[in-house]
């Protein structure tokens, strides 16, 4: 790293990680099963087995796993879906055990992209206590906000700032924003010049909330550098594509944008494909399981 990078990195990193945060969350120590009435909340799930599995820690959009009547189902989906495919899947809520109902229009309560990304280590510190889980193997996945935490947390510098000796041994970031966030006077890019893990990043063409060419354009930057980073974009897909139950609901954005959501089955699938196949190309593939009942 030259001494450039290093100092700019001082100047940028010790503000973000030293915001106000929430408190720690508390994991679950049981594990638990899927059924017929599961609702999407923070728990841990596993392959039927011994292990050690290969893990992967899933972490939820702005509105978290559910508020009110809404429920977070796609969320719940993806966990299954690493079960099937030989992970232990943790979901992870940063929201629901602090208060908080979105922070889709900024960070509340102490909720930050920091604290998420502390959040994410934490669960994978926390899977490393179990003998059913091989400790090298622990991955992230991000869906919007959470896509947004694990870009800003795959940072040589802001994960050893927030949780030293603790890594990832790669990223998947589902529909990710990666632009300057906070005030002028101490904003901070998503996207750090040293991201140093795999790093997978799939995006929508028409989607208007996170656009796919901000990130192209500071993610290329970084992988001319050398970081080993690889994206995808869907043709015609918006934001959200694997949202089913957000199917045709619309909003107004952060930055004023009206957004309409639309859930497409062949980029979900297409996109569960990629994710596993690029995890299981870093940290080495896995027959297909059934879950524990």
């Amino acid at each position: 790293m030259t001494l450039a990078l290093t100092l700019a990195l001082s100047l940028t990193v010790t503000p973000v990680v030293a915001q106000q945060q929430a408190a720690d969350l508390q994991f679950p120590s049981e594990i638990s099963e899927f059924g017929l009435f599961t609702s999407p909340h923070m728990a841990i799930y596993k392959p039927k087995g011994a292990g050690p599995f290969p893990a992967l820690v899933l972490l939820h959009q702005c509105g978290g796993l559910g508020a009110g009547n809404w429920r977070n189902e796609s969320m719940l989906e993806w966990a299954r879906q690493a079960v099937t495919r030989g992970y232990v899947a943790m979901l992870v809520d940063s929201l629901g055990p602090r208060g908080v109902d979105t922070v889709c229009l900024g960070a509340k309560g102490g909720v930050t992209f920091a604290r998420g990304a502390r959040d994410a280590l934490q669960a994978a510190e926390h899977l490393q206590k179990f003998d059913f889980v091989d400790a090298r193997r622990i991955a992230l996945a991000g869906y919007s906000w959470g896509a947004m935490v694990g870009v800003f947390g795959n940072s040589t510098q802001r994960s050893s700032s927030l949780l030293p000796n603790v890594r990832f041994a790669a990223t998947v970031s589902f529909y990710p924003g990666c632009f300057r966030v906070g005030p002028a006077n101490s904003s901070y890019e998503i996207v750090a010049p040293d991201i140093d893990r795999p790093l997978l990043v799939m995006m929508g063409e028409l989607d208007n909330e996170t656009p796919a060419e901000e990130c192209i354009a500071k993610l290329g930057k970084v992988k001319e550098g050398g970081a080993p980073i690889e994206w995808h974009v869907y043709p015609k897909t918006t934001h959200c594509w694997d949202c089913r139950n957000l199917d045709g609901r619309s909003k107004v954005d952060f930055r004023g944008n009206t957004i309409v959501y639309r859930y497409s089955k062949e980029v979900t699938d297409d996109s569960a494909q990629r994710m596993f196949g690029f995890l299981d190309r870093i940290m080495g593939s896995r027959p297909p399981v059934q879950p524990s009942q």
